[in-house]
């Protein structure tokens, strides 16, 4: 395995490939880093004429937990027909009735989803976070550590949910919204918002 981006998020991702078998031998970035916790090669950027190769004979993962960034990664390479596995840890509990996109969907340690939730590409469901029954999670969000959404949640794309927050039943949250960590949302939140607090507001 590749990993596209490699910092702080990309070391959970290597510990979570590593946990189902997998092994992560190199690493595409921008720059090549100084510190190399985990000894892999640098094959340049993922544009650049070696990381391209390497990511068109090998499987890869987009270890980079900007929501933004991540995306245009990801669409970037989807135009060359290059699309990352997923990275979902081996101690996650996944009910057979969810349905897991295909594509670059990181499943932290200790993640529960349950019956009927849909979650989709390049999503990350982060440290122990729970997505109850029939929970929608769209393209390129994140739930952070610890997060709990009750059932017939509905997440728009490109949104952060903090570390720790919990957001009451039949909620729906619009895109790109930024949620506080340790808020509770017991109303709607319409597109392009930011909330936090108890009562998020």
């Amino acid at each position: 395995m590749i990993l596209i981006g490699y910092s702080g998020h990309a070391y959970v991702v290597h510990a979570i490939l590593e946990s189902s078998g997998k092994k992560v031998y190199a690493y595409c970035d921008s720059n090549k880093k100084e510190n190399n916790p985990f000894k892999l090669t640098y094959l340049g950027s993922e544009i650049s004429e070696v990381g391209a190769s390497a990511l068109s004979n090998n499987n890869f993962f987009i270890s980079i937990g900007n929501n933004n960034i991540r995306q245009k990664i990801y669409e970037n390479l989807e135009i060359r027909n290059l699309l990352p596995s997923n990275a979902i840890h081996n101690s996650a509990i996944i009910c057979k009735s969810a349905f897991i996109h295909e594509n670059g969907v990181m499943i932290s340690a200790g993640v529960i989803i349950n019956p009927l939730t849909k979650i989709g590409r390049g999503v990350i469901c982060n440290t122990g976070c729970i997505i109850e029954h029939e929970c929608t999670i769209s393209d390129f969000s994140h739930v952070g550590p610890g997060a709990i959404l009750c059932g017939n949640v509905t997440v728009g794309e490109n949104s952060f949910i903090g570390a720790g927050t919990v957001v009451r039943q039949g909620i729906t949250i619009g895109k790109n919204v930024i949620i506080g960590a340790g808020s509770v949302v017991v109303k709607d939140i319409s597109d392009n918002s930011t909330v936090m607090g108890c009562p998020a507001k």
